[in-house]
């Protein structure tokens, strides 16, 4: 499914429209009638945020634009009320609509656009089209003379790369096992610009990745190790930026094995790895400058008769021996071989984001995400902004030296869990491990799947990360 954002320099007639007003707006030109206007004039009198008004060919809706005491703060309001206006949409079978910005605020357009797109997403390619259809809207009509032709692209990119990554999370493991996630990534990247290579098991194997090789040993499906690359020629960074995503296509804990209600999302164990797939697919798109490289491990985890088992003692791709604890914690084991993979391109800067502990959904719920790292305050600093820019809200946890006792093992250099306390922390902490450059660690369990549905961010996967991640690289070049 698709949506498009079309910028116009005049009003239709007779089609449906969203005026975005304060609450002294002048309507008198708009062709509305006195009964209509004096019918505004009582509901903006009555704090009403949302009008309606069926003029039968169409439906004239007026959304009024809060002050708020941030900015960002008055954008997500927008996106939340846009995610009302979809139901209605939805209900009258709409395909086509105008948003006409009345306000000053050329970013409350944007934002209101957004909220309605990323509201308008379903998951249907299992659905039988005759019997049921939920999606109407195709085209949002974008009417604000503030608003420049690069906003709208990079409105349509951020919003194809949610929608993207949405699908990848979404999909069930009897089609995207890691091999048909590798194959996804190629036909991205061939319609995004980027380059993609891909490391099948032999390789795997011949670069010793011993925390994915070990993960996957309870799989009758080989894992992949895939390479996205985007190098323009005016990249202003000299050394590459790396985005590392988690990517286990389906997580059954393997011999630790999870109950099972706590298996019924575990498609989505890849969401850091759609995150990345999702935000190299933006900025190839967009063009942006900057040299950014993903890496994403990829396999699913089963208690088959050959799996790794708690007490194991596993030779990383470093050459650092784990002992294993818990199966269960396998996301962490092919982060970091990924993670020392790295350390061959000298990187400016390495961020990774994974759905890695239950421990982080239980800190701070499904309302932001957990950070931590080694990487300079300033980085942190930018990343939050550019969480509060998206309402991906990030929360930076302590990464105190005293968390590593936790992770010390009477037969290997470390073991793979530290126990109940601080479990989020110890998560970032073993993985720090296998880094010696800047490093930010993401933990996306809490928002990158929701069961129940959660305003524009739909049901389902959500493509947490993407927005962020972009709205970054945007700040930064």
């Amino acid at each position: 499914m698709e949506i498009r954002f079309i910028k116009i320099n005049k009003l239709q007639e007779n089609k449906s429209i969203v005026f975005l007003i304060n609450k002294d707006v002048d309507l008198s030109k708009y062709n509305f009638s006195d009964t209509e206007l004096n019918y505004i004039k009582t509901k903006i009198n009555s704090d009403e945020k949302h009008i309606t008004i069926n003029q039968y060919t169409h439906f004239v809706y007026l959304q009024i634009v809060d002050k708020k005491e941030q900015d960002y703060q008055i954008n997500e309001s927008l996106r939340k009320e846009a995610y009302k206006l979809c139901k209605h949409i939805k209900e009258n079978k709409i395909d086509s609509i105008t948003i006409a910005n009345l306000t000053n605020n050329e970013q409350a357009i944007v934002s209101f656009a957004e909220g309605l797109a990323l509201s308008n997403y379903d998951f249907i390619r299992y659905k039988n089209p005759e019997k049921e259809k939920t999606i109407y809207l195709t085209e949002i009509n974008l009417f604000c003379n503030k608003l420049e032709p690069r906003q709208v692209e990079r409105l349509q990119i951020s919003t194809d790369a949610v929608y993207l990554s949405r699908d990848l999370i979404n999909e069930p493991v009897s089609f995207l096992t890691s091999e048909q996630l590798a194959t996804e990534i190629q036909k991205i990247g061939k319609d995004a610009g980027f380059n993609v290579e891909v490391f099948n098991k032999k390789k795997i194997e011949t670069l010793r990745m011993g925390g994915l090789l070990a993960v996957n040993k309870g799989s009758v499906d080989p894992p992949t190790f895939s390479i996205l690359e985007w190098k323009p020629e005016y990249a202003k960074n000299r050394k590459p930026i790396i985005l590392v995503g988690k990517g286990i296509v389906y997580d059954t804990g393997g011999l630790s094995l999870k109950p099972t209600k706590s298996m019924d999302t575990m498609k989505s164990d890849m969401s850091g790895a759609a995150a990345v797939i999702g935000t190299l697919y933006a900025i190839s798109k967009a063009k942006l400058p900057v040299h950014v490289i993903g890496l994403i491990p990829s396999t699913d985890n089963r208690p088959n008769g050959n799996a790794y088992t708690p007490g194991d003692v596993i030779t990383m791709h470093n050459g650092l021996t784990v002992e294993v604890l818990n199966t269960d914690a396998e996301g962490r084991m092919i982060l970091a071989d990924a993670l020392s993979y790295a350390k061959q391109y000298k990187p400016e800067l390495v961020v990774d984001i994974a759905t890695l502990t239950g421990a982080a959904a239980v800190a701070i719920g499904g309302y932001g995400i957990v950070a931590m790292g080694t990487a300079d305050e300033k980085i942190f600093d930018t990343l939050k902004q550019s969480g509060n820019n998206v309402y991906e809200r990030i929360v930076e946890f302590p990464f105190w030296d005293e968390y590593d006792e936790l992770l010390k093992s009477d037969i290997a250099d470390i073991k793979n869990i530290g126990g109940r306390d601080a479990g989020a922390i110890t998560a970032g902490k073993f993985l720090e491990h296998f880094t010696d450059y800047p490093y930010v660690h993401l933990d996306i369990a809490g928002p990158a799947f929701i069961q129940k549905e959660d305003s524009y961010r739909g049901k389902g996967g959500t493509g947490v990360g993407v927005r962020l991640l972009f709205d970054y690289f945007k700040s930064i070049v």
